[in-house]
């Protein structure tokens, strides 16, 4: 006999987000040993700086050596750490997390707690402020990930506070009213409301009217508020980021026992291997609770030690954020002109990697079946891993959300062929059955070989 936990489908593997994940593990793209295959557009990864990284370890050789003024730190860092962390290394976190806020909100280390990536912060903030069966509510759409960080293991439940694009997703306090009456009809203990912000996926930041209206609605209910900033650096164009705790600075709330912060290196650094993530809260009750549990999960001690180092040098963070922003503006940009080509529109962003793209128009009813129709030839034949919006708990059907931060610009330039074949193929022939499905297999023939005649004169042109 296996436990519940396993046996049952509450893990949320079945979700078209981590279908589309299996589908590309099975046919992955590759520029020149399988230019016909999927490309990951489903990756919330961010690729475009490692350059800099680079280049800083490269100019750094004793960080990656464990020495410290040329003196060895290896047995000081290989045996037992607490799970408290490494002071220089909470600190440079810290001083971080205030260059990207403008410095306008402070951040004590004692508040903090070390976590192996946001995902395990997010469970353990679950844990330390519900039980099973509480249920906290998130702004629709979502992060398909959430039904299973916040609510596998710990039995929580999520109530969508439901945003529509008509006012670009805004969150309204109708919204909110409405989600936390539809938890109380389902006879759910609201706890809290958890935001990501910049969203994910829509790649938008939460204005600071809509976070003096959040922190306003949970005081009024005496719930508690997450806001998970682990997009935080990366935006790149107006509005720019303000935090929650900047607002509850401002409404003298900023030592409010019930407010909490969660971020990741994972996004603004492009590090999600690394597994480094935290927890912020004034409440400390959660922090004690919370560092006993982060055990479960710590960061090594190695990665705290190298980027300690790496965080703690003013100069390179400050030409890295500044660089990093101007690339994934210009990517966003690309993403967005090469879609427009195809007459395909965006909703307007500003952060994140990811675009929350518009399909309605190609759907052939407007129904979540004509989505996932539309999403499975999309995958499969087309050959685009990108997200549905019923993943992320859309209500309107149409919607897809499109990484463009973890690839190549010739795999993008590739990725927006294909999109144009697609949508050329879908207009120019109206009839149906074998003749249209003829008509594309040999437009993405011809884009394939396109394609490969093109690495070809590169390639060529490299060797002369």
């Amino acid at each position: 006999m296996l436990s519940s936990k396993v046996i049952n489908e509450s893990h949320g593997q079945d979700s078209s987000y981590f279908l589309g994940w299996q589908e590309y593990e099975k046919n992955p793209f590759h520029e020149t040993l399988n230019p016909s295959g999927i490309v990951q557009m489903g990756l919330a990864e961010n690729q475009l700086s490692f350059d800099l990284i680079e280049s800083w370890l490269d100019d750094h050789p004793e960080v990656l050596g464990l020495k410290k003024n040329e003196e060895s730190v290896f047995k000081h860092l290989a045996l037992f750490q607490d799970y408290h962390g490494l002071p220089a290394f909470k600190d440079a976190m810290a001083k971080f997390m205030e260059k990207i806020r403008g410095s306008k909100v402070k951040f004590n280390t004692n508040k903090m707690v070390l976590t192996a990536g946001s995902t395990s912060a997010n469970e353990t903030l679950m844990f330390c402020l519900a039980n099973p069966g509480d249920a906290f509510l998130i702004p629709a759409p979502y992060y398909p990930g959430f039904d299973r960080d916040l609510k596998w293991r710990t039995g929580v439940e999520i109530v969508p506070i439901n945003c529509v694009s008509s006012n670009g997703y805004k969150i309204t306090k109708e919204a909110l009213e409405d989600a936390y009456e539809r938890a109380h009809k389902l006879n759910l203990n609201v706890k809290g409301v958890l935001i990501t912000n910049p969203s994910n996926p829509l790649g938008t930041s939460t204005t600071r009217g809509e976070l003096d209206l959040l922190l306003t609605f949970t005081s009024a209910k005496k719930i508690h508020m997450v806001s998970d900033e682990i997009y935080s650096g990366t935006v790149f164009d107006s509005p720019e980021f303000t935090s929650v705790l900047e607002v509850a600075k401002d409404k003298n709330m900023d030592l409010d026992e019930k407010i909490h912060v969660v971020y990741s290196l994972s996004k603004d650094l492009g590090l999600p291997g690394f597994r480094v993530g935290l927890i912020y809260s004034n409440n400390e009750k959660v922090v004690s609770a919370a560092t006993k549990m982060s055990s479960f999960g710590l960061i090594s001690s190695q990665t705290q030690h190298l980027l300690a180092n790496l965080l703690s040098d003013e100069r390179f963070t400050t030409k890295y954020l500044e660089v990093n922003r101007k690339r994934l503006r210009e990517r966003r940009d690309r993403l967005v002109s090469g879609l427009k080509k195809a007459g395909i529109g965006c909703l307007k962003s500003n952060g994140g990697l990811f675009c929350w793209v518009d399909l309605r128009h190609l759907l052939k009813s407007n129904t979540f079946e004509a989505e996932h129709s539309l999403w499975t030839k999309i995958v499969c034949e087309v050959g685009l891993n990108i997200s549905p919006g019923s993943s992320c708990h859309s209500d309107e059907p149409g919607w897809f959300r499109v990484c463009f931060a973890n690839m190549s610009d010739q795999t993008l330039e590739v990725a927006m062929d294909r999109v144009h074949g697609f949508v050329e193929a879908m207009v120019m022939n109206t009839n149906h059955g074998k003749q249209k499905r003829t008509m594309w297999d040999s437009r993405r023939r011809s884009l394939i070989n396109k394609w490969v005649s093109k690495l070809s004169s590169v390639q060529c042109e490299s060797e002369r």
